[in-house]
This record gives structure tokens, sequence and C-alpha cells, in this order.
């Protein structure tokens, strides 16, 4: 068996189960109580991991994004993003990340800056936390609350239903599922999105997407693969550098062939855990 790219597999990325479809027409009931929605995005993917379909149901309402996993994340790239959000949206964009963790009292007082101080006489306002899945909403209301409430995975669409908690006495802020949308039209944006593993293992093909990754590494991040791997200036094709990986790693099957599956499993773990550096795969807009 040989490995295969993207483009001659002909193999279209398409993951929308039933689920999704049922949260996003409560999402839709919930919105008419929400005063501010929270938009989690991946801050390697800020564009891709942005749910269009989110845009158009919450355009009339205050927006904070934030730039989740910024620690896996190129930094000075991320800090590009965060100027582009800032700058082009009324809204306020905040950074999470394992070195950089978002606190609560940041996210109320940016809650406030949008939506100014309750009055005396009005009930407690509702936040709610929305993004596609395995984004990281669950780790983050985790971590925001200091209490797990919400189950949390590598794999995505863990949370299944909403959640309400309370978060001081004029905020409470509701969880909900992970949600994509039912066409992926732009492929690049669901490639980058099956890379992050944001997307199930088994509705798409572990070998292409690593072959997917693997072109875009030895592209824009040879450095990170140098680094990791110790490859040769010879190495530019995707088969070169899967073959490699194979021989260093260890996942040669009879006969001495590449096991084509482990070895692009080997690559996707690597970039998704930060083993290969901390990587984004989009920039902002010029």
């Amino acid at each position: 068996m040989g490995c295969c790219d993207h483009e001659s597999s002909g193999m279209v990325i398409s993951w929308y189960p039933g689920h999704m479809n049922k949260a996003r027409k409560e999402l839709v009931k919930l919105l008419r109580g929400i005063h501010v929605v929270i938009e989690v995005l991946d801050a390697r993917i800020p564009m891709a991991s942005a749910n269009p379909l989110l845009a158009a149901m919450t355009k009339q309402l205050p927006i904070i994004k934030i730039l989740n996993k910024a620690d896996l994340a190129d930094k000075q790239i991320t800090r590009a993003w965060l100027n582009h959000f800032n700058t082009q949206s009324a809204g306020i964009c905040l950074l999470n990340g394992r070195d950089q963790p978002l606190s609560l009292e940041s996210l109320l007082r940016s809650a406030y800056q949008l939506c100014g101080p309750r009055g005396s006489q009005s009930r407690a306002r509702q936040m709610v936390i929305v993004g596609i899945p395995n984004v990281g909403k669950s780790s983050l209301l985790n971590q925001l609350t200091d209490r797990k409430l919400a189950k949390t995975g590598n794999e995505p669409a863990v949370t299944r239903r909403q959640q309400r908690v309370q978060l001081d006495e004029d905020w409470y802020l509701v969880d909900t599922p992970g949600l994509l949308w039912p066409r992926l039209e732009d492929q690049g944006a669901a490639y980058r999105l099956a890379c992050t593993g944001t997307i199930r293992n088994t509705a798409v093909e572990a070998e292409d997407i690593a072959w997917f990754t693997a072109e875009m590494l030895l592209s824009e991040h040879r450095h990170a693969l140098s680094r990791r791997y110790h490859i040769a200036a010879s190495i530019t094709e995707p088969e070169q550098l899967l073959r490699h990986i194979a021989e260093i790693r260890g996942s040669l099957g009879k006969g001495g062939h590449p096991d084509w599956h482990k070895t692009s499993e080997l690559l996707l773990n690597d970039y998704r855990s930060g083993k290969l550096g901390s990587l984004s795969l989009e920039t902002p807009p010029e």
C-alpha cells in the first residue's frame, strides 16, 4: 500500500452527526435569552475554527472571542490574530493557554465592558460558550469555575447537552455542545480542522490527513520537523517524511514496509500534542 495525498484520493471531508443538528436548534432558542456570546477558537486555526452558522445566529449580540490552546500556536502569529480581532470587530478577543490561563475575572471584566453594569431591578444575565468540537470549551469552563463541571477528552463531541452554571451574582454561563456546519465547502479549512483533531477520527482517513499535514509542515515548518525527526535536506515530499518517521519510530511492517496508518497517527499526535513545537497553520489577512 502506498501513502496517498488528499488531491489524488479525492476524499471529501464531511462530518455532521445527528446530535449537532439538534444542538443547533436548541442554541437558536437559547440565544433569545443571552446577553454575551463567548466564541472559542483554536489559536492555531482561527479562521477554520470559526463556524459561519454561529456568525449568522449571533450577529446582534456582543461577542468575546477566545483564542484557545494558545500554547500550541506560534506566539507572534497569535499576537497578530489578537490585534486583528480587537481592531476589526466591535467585540473583544482574549487568549487562553496553559502558559497564559484566562481568569474568570478577566472574562467578567470583558463582559461588563461590553454590556455595562446590571441595573438594580434587572435579573442576572447570561453568557453562552460556543465553538466547534474539540476546541476546548469544556476544559475552559472547568478552568474558569475551578470545578470539574464538564467532561473533557481528546476526541471531539464529548459535550452532548447544555449546562448552566453561575459565575457571580450578575452572570450565568451556559455550556453548549460543539457545532460544525453541514457542508464543509472549504476543503482546505476542513483538512486543517482534521489536522488539529476537530473531526472525529472515524470520519476521516488518518493517512490522508497525515499526508496533508506532512505537506504543510515541510513547506512552512521544516525547522520543527528537523528538530523532532532529524530529517535530511533530501526529504522534500510527504511520502519521504512519513517513510523516515516509520524508520526511526519502529513502525515498519512486513518486508520493511512502513505501517502507513501507525506512522500517520504518530505524526498527527506529535503535531496535536505540541511535540513539534508551537505551530500555527493560519495567519491573519493583510
